[in-house]
């Protein structure tokens, strides 16, 4: 088989203009002020608390570290109820906190924590809910809310795949207690590395500014034992860039995603997302769903990469299946997360893209 000049990965980062992104980093070069708080930080956290519409909003230097510091910085206790149909960065960050994770199943539709199943989890140990909004699609949100405060428990959403997502005009940035968004290069917006969370309680600020400057509150005072968790001004200048062209980005991508729905749409055995009511969408990934196909996943997944074309099976396997959690859990508890790991397989999307390329990976699955 012939192979193809350039292989097509299941993501592509956008970048802006070369000469944008050197005239926004030339002036580093004069003040050499490259991390800690600068002017181009400030711009961006600015920037992205009002694109984001978040009450509040402090910017890391990843998602991981933005969600494991907000969650030590509310000080949590015992037992989180999470899902285990997501990044290991979730459960990773629940962990290292030295939080017990307890595994809710997902919904089959949209692949998010299932609500109904959620409340026959809590117990005198549970502090927190640590929802995931899954391929952007947004959780059950009012229904998760409507429990956590029955129970008086924080509700802390890993938002890294909701970047712009709305319902009805509301942001993902507003749900629940604090929200966590990752920044990284692979995402529909990205700072080559970065993440940020937004949260509700404006008092909140004092506890994760200074977990991710280890603590420091100023030169002679640590009062947290805190990390290094600071996006750099070269992060920062990426960016401001991209913020610029992120509705443009998403645009292209909204057009590779409705090439899928139309050719891969009405095929048995195939399922693809159903697209929420009221929500704008960011198109961040394709995930299409082999149940009963003439093809498994696994099948479909090697015909593609034959031709050089590099799908993901994402998530596989669900995080309870992991190695390092193996005497801990077992996915047999989760068996709608399980099956969905095994079923699902997130095709090429970016906003680069060609269509034609599209034709051709849905005429591998297809043919």
């Amino acid at each position: 088989m012939e192979k193809r000049g350039e292989p097509i990965r299941v993501t592509r980062s956008s970048m802006p203009p070369f000469e944008e992104y050197a005239a926004m980093i030339r002036p580093l070069w004069d003040s050499r002020w490259l991390t800690n708080m600068g002017d181009l930080h400030q711009s961006l956290e600015a920037g992205l608390k009002e694109f984001l519409k978040a009450e509040n909003l402090s910017l890391f230097t990843n998602g991981h570290l933005a969600l494991e510091m907000t969650l030590q910085a509310f000080q949590l206790k015992g037992q989180v109820i999470t899902t285990p149909f997501t990044f290991a960065s979730t459960t990773h960050a629940i962990v290292r906190n030295g939080l017990t994770p307890v595994f809710c199943d997902i919904r089959e539709d949209d692949y998010t924590l299932d609500p109904e199943k959620l409340e026959a989890l809590i117990t005198e140990e549970t502090s927190a809910i640590v929802p995931v909004h899954v391929y952007g699609n947004l959780c059950q949100t009012d229904a998760i809310q409507e429990i956590a405060d029955r129970h008086g428990l924080k509700v802390i959403y890993d938002a890294a795949h909701t970047f712009g997502v709305e319902v009805n005009g509301r942001s993902a940035a507003s749900f629940g207690d604090a929200s966590m968004f990752s920044f990284h290069a692979t995402k529909v917006y990205h700072t080559i590395e970065g993440g940020a969370v937004a949260y509700r309680d404006p008092a909140l600020a004092h506890e994760i500014n200074g977990l991710k400057n280890f603590g420091i509150l100023d030169e002679e005072t640590v009062a947290l034992v805190g990390g290094n968790g600071k996006m750099n001004e070269f992060q920062a200048a990426m960016g401001l860039c991209n913020l610029r062209h992120v509705e443009q980005e998403i645009e292209k991508r909204r057009r590779v995603y409705e090439r899928y729905r139309e050719r891969l749409s009405g095929v048995d055995g195939i399922r693809l997302c159903p697209k929420q009511p009221g929500v704008k969408m960011n198109y961040a990934y394709m995930p299409v769903v082999f149940e009963g196909y003439r093809l498994s996943r696994d099948e479909v997944f090697a015909r593609l990469t034959e031709r050089d074309i590099h799908p993901r099976k994402y998530f596989y396997p669900c995080v309870n299946a992991y190695q390092c959690y193996k005497d801990r859990f077992s996915p047999e508890d989760t068996p709608i997360a399980a099956r969905i790991s095994r079923e699902i397989l997130t095709l090429p999307m970016y906003a680069d893209l060609p269509v034609e390329t599209v034709d051709e990976i849905c005429d591998i699955i297809l043919e």
